[in-house]
């Protein structure tokens, strides 16, 4: 991804979550996929498709079993 995709990209996050904590950086990223940070911490990846001229991009996050809050928390009823 080019420069200003990344910064398109980055400001839809940040538009569309009402913050401004979202960054976006090439990382490690051999693909041309970005990794996306909130407030510092890795989030996802996003990772651009073109098909038939026309332009997509695919957020992908993963969420760790363990990270999640414990299923016998009251406040998940």
């Amino acid at each position: 991804m080019n420069r200003t995709e990344t910064m398109r990209l980055k400001k839809y996050l940040n538009d569309r979550f009402d913050t401004d904590q979202f960054t976006l950086d090439a990382g490690m990223q051999k693909d041309g996929s970005m990794e996306v940070h909130h407030k510092g911490e890795f989030l996802g990846v996003i990772y651009r498709d073109e098909d038939e001229g026309e332009v997509s991009y695919a957020l992908n996050i993963a969420i760790l079993e363990e990270d999640l809050p414990n299923a016998a928390d009251a406040s998940l009823i």
